[in-house]
């Protein structure tokens, strides 16, 4: 089974070598190429430290055709050098993208050198102890900024924390172990399900997963370990037929990008290792049979397995991930109860360098049944995304002109054959700042309108708009019940997004713009790859080809459906029968 992590990471050997940089005369000199803009980068994803640690897994491995390689060492260590030099006076790193002097980007580093080096130590080879001293060097001046430093982002502190693990550890630093217990102290921000902050299955639940794991051990916290533990027994109920992942309602930039199972190998395994879990087993495999690549700095699994050897013998008994399900996350999450408090908090909502992520632990229902993956979403543009074999209905949108955009639904309720959604807004006018609250500036020359205290001043004719979603299953598919009744003769658009791949039949249509068409009627059907979903419920009661602040994405297709308060829409969705197995 773990032969091929070394062997996928052996795959990448030379892709970096023909990317370093071999002149002297070269400002990057050592460095690797990175693939996204061609210049060398110290960072931990696409930069140097990245191609060292899939180089060092080959050095150091036995089993490998470049173990101990002298042209591979002399380019390793031409590397090593080149991040001493990449280094700020302060001991941070710029990643090459923004964060500059970043605290977080350094340690994000570090977790993966950190790993590097000490599996360099472990090999003990000759050739590469120039490499080795010059990779401690670059850690030790890390130290004083990872003491000090901050962060941006809620995982930051978690990455930021295992950074002060592994200094620790290699150079025996209480000072990092103090800081990592300030940061602690906060809390941990996962809902009993096991969602983080960022709602980024994409990326960042492997990030923090994978911290805390290690934070866990070299800071003796075990309890760490029980928010991923949530997580990843979440993340069984959201992963596509295909092995891909829900990405409909994240928070950060995997919003609606394609990932799959393969970043979880690593958690997987070193939970699955722990607690003898077969869920967690199971996983692991499902993940190690689409890795393509062996992971950036901090995540290498060919570093890792090699580092920890018990990681490399066969697991407990396997359970295989579901395949028919119906849940709703965050069911239970006392959401409204911690939202209730931002006021006190004392932030005024502004977070510098951040946001607040007010989104964190909404409601998501999620229904499997074989080829079928549905994802029913609180809180983002699109409630609604469905996945039938080949099919896809990448979303279901509203938008209004009542505070121009798309109504982001807010609640979700359980109810006979599915889910009722409410989204709901509010928007009145505001009076004249009390006397005794205005400023000097109002009775100047200038009044500048950024002065006044705009927070005093008294609301008047506030209107509310409130749209309800009854989502349910029906025999041979879904439909979508949408409802709006107040304010009267607001100008309302359904967006239905389609990929640009497949064919549509059936239905009348005119266009609305850009990879937009207006569906005035008769039902269609989309079809892709012998799978096929038809959908009825065309409508066209206004002309405008879009609300204001909603915009829907480039190179899909966009079906159109306009309507005007009251109203009350029905979209139906039928599904292909399932193909034979023959």
């Amino acid at each position: 089974m773990m032969n091929r992590v070394f062997e996928v990471n052996d795959s990448w050997v030379q892709e970096g070598m023909d990317r370093q940089i071999l002149k002297p005369e070269d400002r990057y000199h050592g460095g690797v190429r990175a693939l996204e803009n061609g210049l060398p980068s110290p960072n931990h994803n696409s930069g140097t430290p990245t191609t060292m640690a899939i180089w060092a897994a080959a050095l150091c491995n036995p089993q490998s055709p470049r173990y101990r390689d002298q042209e591979l060492a002399a380019r390793f260590t031409l590397a090593a050098r080149y991040m001493l030099r990449a280094q700020h006076e302060d001991g941070t790193i710029s990643p090459g993208w923004t964060n500059f002097h970043s605290p977080p980007d350094t340690a994000f580093v570090v977790v993966g050198y950190t790993q590097t080096y000490q599996l360099i130590l472990q090999d003990g080879w000759d050739e590469l102890q120039p490499a080795a001293a010059d990779m401690l060097l670059f850690l030790e001046r890390t130290l004083p900024a990872l003491v000090t430093g901050g962060c941006h982002t809620p995982n930051h502190r978690w990455v930021i924390c295992a950074a002060l693990g592994f200094l620790n550890e290699v150079l025996d630093a209480p000072q990092a172990l103090k800081r990592a217990e300030e940061w602690l102290a906060e809390g941990m921000d996962a809902t009993e399900d096991g969602e983080w902050t960022e709602r980024s299955n994409g990326i960042y639940n492997v990030v923090s997963n994978i911290m805390l794991i290690h934070a866990a051990r070299l800071l003796n916290r075990p309890k760490l370990l029980e928010p991923v533990r949530a997580n990843l027994k979440m993340m069984s109920y959201l992963v596509h037929p295909d092995g891909e992942i829900v990405t409909e309602y994240s928070g950060r930039q995997d919003f609606g990008q394609r990932a799959d199972m393969s970043g979880y190998f690593l958690p997987c395994l070193m939970m699955a290792d722990l607690d003898k879990d077969p869920v967690f087993q199971g996983m692991a495999q499902e993940a190690l049979s689409l890795l393509k690549h062996p992971g950036g700095a901090p995540t290498n699994a060919a570093v890792r397995l090699l580092l920890d050897h018990g990681l490399q013998q066969p697991g407990t008994e396997t359970k295989p991930m579901p395949e028919h399900y119906r849940v709703v996350l965050n069911e239970k999450f006392a959401r409204a109860r911690y939202l209730s408090g931002i006021a006190g908090a004392g932030h005024n909502g502004v977070v510098r360098y951040s946001r607040l992520h007010t989104d964190f632990g909404a409601p998501v229902a999620r229904i499997r049944d074989g080829v079928t993956s549905v994802t029913v979403s609180t809180e983002m543009s699109s409630f609604f995304s469905l996945r039938h074999g080949s099919v896809r209905l990448l979303g279901v949108q509203f938008a209004s002109y009542f505070d121009p955009g798309f109504v982001k639904m807010g609640s979700l309720e359980t109810v006979d054959q599915g889910y009722r959604l409410t989204g709901e807004q509010e928007k009145g006018y505001q009076g004249p700042v009390p006397a005794a609250e205005l400023p000097l500036s109002a009775g100047e020359a200038v009044s500048p309108w950024y002065l006044l205290p705009h927070h005093r001043r008294p609301q008047t004719h506030v209107q509310k708009h409130t749209v309800s979603v009854d989502v349910l299953e029906t025999g041979d598919g879904w439909k979508l019940m949408i409802k709006s009744s107040e304010p009267e003769e607001v100008v309302s658009q359904i967006s239905l997004i389609l990929p640009s791949a497949g064919q549509i039949t059936g239905g009348e249509f005119a266009p609305a713009g850009v990879d937009s068409q207006f569906w005035s009627g008769d039902d269609i059907r989309y079809e892709y790859e012998g799978d096929w979903i038809e959908i009825s419920g065309g409508e066209f009661q206004h002309t405008a080809a879009g609300v204001r602040e909603a915009v829907y994405p480039v190179g899909c297709r966009t079906l159109l459906l306009n309507v005007v308060t009251p109203f009350e829409k029905e979209i139906h969705i039928r599904l292909s029968p399932p193909k034979s197995k023959d």
